[in-house]
């Protein structure tokens, strides 16, 4: 899966966010709409948060069943919808997987929606 293709900014734009600058194509809208929709969800942000929060933003699978409450399979599944967004790398570590934050994963959805 792609990353979205966001809007190309100029000097005269960097006041307006991409999304109130000028309309979405199609393309654009439905990448956006799936990197919302991967953070549309309690225990995806908490996941998200707890990682990005960890030292060096990454944090092994075993340390984020606990805070969030639900099980492993469950876990593992809100993990992988935020890689397949692009917001979480993985890597293996013996028997351990540890995810870390993709740098500026954030920052794309941000700067589509904010607007100065």
């Amino acid at each position: 899966m792609s990353t979205p293709t966001l809007l190309p900014l100029d000097e005269t734009e960097v006041c307006r966010a991409p999304l109130t600058r000028q309309p979405l194509d199609a393309e654009q809208a439905v990448d956006l709409a799936r990197l919302l929709k991967a953070l549309a969800d309690p225990a995806r942000l908490r996941l998200l948060s707890i990682v990005a929060a960890s030292e060096g933003q990454q944090a092994c699978v075993c340390d984020l069943t606990e805070p969030v409450g639900l099980s492993q399979p469950t876990i593992s599944h809100h993990l992988k919808v935020l890689m397949e967004a692009g917001f979480l790398s993985r890597s293996k570590r013996g028997t351990w997987a540890y995810y870390a934050l993709v740098p500026g994963a954030l920052d794309s959805v941000a700067t589509v929606l904010v607007t100065a």
